[in-house]
């Protein structure tokens, strides 16, 4: 992560769940960003859920043209991506990201920790 210009400290919503946001700005406008949900897990923050946009990484993606979306994570790896809307710039696709994580922390932290078989450690 350190290759984006904005990387402030992980936003902690509980003891073991923090969303993790960064982002690059030219001229204003935001060219990338990454929002992710992420649990204490085993010794390490193992990603819950991301929303990403980067027009220019290899494998990235560019909401303005191909739409949002949201990548699931089991286990340490990408099981499942969601569509979430058509075509959005990405500041709107940003604010979205940081939106939808927080309003659904709950729901995306239950499945989480029922797929890990984890009693409740969040804490939400």
């Amino acid at each position: 992560m350190s290759d984006y210009e904005v990387t402030p400290p992980p936003d902690r919503i509980a003891e073991k769940v923090q969303i993790r946001t960064a982002f690059t700005t030219e001229q204003g406008e935001v060219v990338r960003f990454m929002v992710q949900l992420e649990y204490w897990h085993r010794g390490d923050w193992k990603p819950v859920v991301r929303y990403d946009h980067d027009r220019g990484a290899k494998g990235g993606h560019d909401i303005a043209e191909k739409g949002l979306h949201m990548d699931i994570y089991r286990d340490g790896e990408k099981v499942d991506v969601k569509d979430v809307s058509g075509p959005i710039p990405p500041a709107k696709g940003l604010d979205y990201a940081e939106d939808d994580l927080r309003e659904n922390v709950q729901r995306y932290i239950k499945r989480f920790e029922q797929w890990h078989d984890i009693k409740n450690e969040s804490n939400l």
